[in-house]
């Protein structure tokens, strides 16, 4: 009986090609995965920023519209909700938005707790929600405290929240502006 004989070499890898291959792989990911989680981090940051440019807006049209009407009080109650808006520029107001009426402290959107009056939270808009809850809030990727006059707004998935954030403060007299400060992003 005769034995096919074979015409080439066998096809497949060799253990040493297979080595190579992996520590390619292995330099490959060494070299993609910081960069990777840089990626990220500047998502939290571009995140954080568009929240604080919300913020900033929010802050500057409610305080245009209430220096507009001038200390009037609307006539019909707000197109989105809630009662008539009185417009004070005094320590605390009120003013209507397309979506309801916006608690105020000075002229500019008042920080308010989860579940109270409608104040910096929901101007800015972060939300689909007018008066959004903690969940809904952090289902939109954003943290929200309100203390003393003092909302902070941060990023969900910071790798130090503490060090994630930005600051609002709301006006404690009058001819004082709310203020809105830098970007902490030492914790994104």
């Amino acid at each position: 009986m005769t034995h096919p004989t074979r015409s080439g070499r066998q096809h497949g890898f060799t253990l040493i090609e297979l080595i190579v291959v992996v520590i390619i792989l292995g330099i490959l990911a060494a070299v993609a995965l910081p960069r990777f989680i840089n990626l990220q981090r500047d998502a939290r940051i571009a995140k954080l920023q568009a929240a604080r440019g919300s913020v900033a807006a929010a802050t500057a049209l409610v305080h245009a519209t209430t220096l507009s009407r001038a200390g009037v009080a609307d006539t019909d109650n707000c197109a989105g909700g809630g009662s008539k808006a009185d417009n004070n520029i005094g320590a605390s107001g009120t003013v209507c938005s397309e979506n309801g009426l916006i608690t105020m402290a000075y002229g500019y959107p008042a920080v308010t707790p989860y579940g109270g009056a409608a104040g910096i939270l929901s101007a800015a808009g972060l939300t689909g929600t007018f008066t959004p809850t903690q969940a809904q809030t952090e289902a939109e990727g954003y943290t929200y405290t309100a203390a003393s006059g003092v909302a902070t707004f941060s990023v969900v998935g910071a790798t130090n929240a503490a060090t994630c954030f930005f600051n609002y403060t709301q006006p404690t007299g009058p001819n004082i502006a709310a203020t809105i400060s830098g970007l902490t992003v030492s914790g994104c």
